[in-house]
């Protein structure tokens, strides 16, 4: 896995979480849902660069 798409899907999952939480704090079910989509995105960015790694062996 590349370093920088690594951080990249790290800093979304990250991202993702911390929207999720607040938007469940303030009862913002719109924050809450882009959240779990953002943490989405940074999960599907990590398994495909697992899937690169694979292939590169």
């Amino acid at each position: 896995m590349s370093e920088d798409e690594k951080g990249r899907a790290k800093a979304e999952q990250a991202e993702g979480k911390l929207k999720e939480a607040a938007g469940r704090l303030v009862g913002n079910e719109r924050l809450t849902a882009e959240g779990r989509a953002e943490g989405a995105k940074g999960d599907a960015r990590q398994a495909k660069e697992k899937i690169k790694d694979v292939f590169k062996r």
